[in-house]
Order: structure tokens, then sequence, then C-alpha cells
């Protein structure tokens, strides 16, 4: 398997789950469909429904806090693209396209802002820090 086409589809694969929990799934989806359309026109209309269906469960999998069941979108979309990718090379250079005009709608996460979450019961012990930490205990 040629790298390139791995390593781009992961990225489309990737981008398109994760626009479609935000509020411009449309065009993420009209991107996707075009590409579908334009290479493999008998699978356009399957591939629009499949990724309203999976936004869906992403949506679904979101509220339940079931990150197995997103990654696993993730990868069937990475999956599906990279079929795409295999079967028609020349998808290559629209789908950059695509992702290049997508990409500044994903949304960021603030590097600065930390969320840590810890459960402990009898006498366990939690450390946590969201830099550096150091602990002397005798």
């Amino acid at each position: 398997m040629d790298p390139q086409i791995t390593e781009l589809a992961r990225v489309a694969g990737t981008t398109m789950v994760t626009l479609m929990a935000t509020h411009t799934w449309e065009a993420a989806r009209d991107g996707v469909v075009s590409l579908w359309q334009r290479f493999q026109p008998d699978r356009a209309d399957a591939v629009g429904e499949d990724f309203d269906a999976t936004r869906q469960e992403l949506l679904a999998a979101r509220e339940q806090g079931d990150g197995d069941s997103e990654a696993e979108l993730v990868a069937e979309w990475q999956v599906r693209v990279r079929r795409l990718l295999t079967a028609q090379p020349d998808v290559a250079v629209e789908l950059r396209a695509i992702l290049d005009e997508l990409a500044p709608r994903i949304p960021t996460v603030d590097p600065a802002a930390v969320t840590l979450n810890a459960h402990v019961s009898g006498s366990g012990r939690v450390y946590q820090a969201g830099r550096d930490q150091h602990i002397s205990e005798r």
C-alpha cells in the first residue's frame, strides 16, 4: 500500500468525522458527495446517506462518552477513502483541495485548557498535573 495514499486516507477520514459533529457538517458532506459523484457516481447517493447515518452515530457516541465507537467511525471512513483512492488515484488532487477548503472549519482545541478526571477508592492516591509534577514522599 502506498504510504501517501494511506496517510491521505487517514487525514481525510479523521477530518470528515471530526466535521460531522460541527455546525459545518453540511459543507463536509457536500465535499464528500461531490468527490464520489465525480469518480464513482453510482455510489454517491449511498455515500451521502452513509455520511448522514455516521453523523447520527457520532453524535450519539459523543453524548454517551463512547470514544471507542467514535474511533470505529473514523476508521470506517479512513478505509472508505483509502478504497476510493486505490481505485481512482486521480481522486487525491481533488481530495486534497476539499480538505484544504475544510481545514479552517475544524475546531481547534485550546492548548491551555486542561481537563483532568480521577476516580479513587480505598486508600488509593491520585496525582494530577497539567505540566511538570514532582512528588517527594517518605
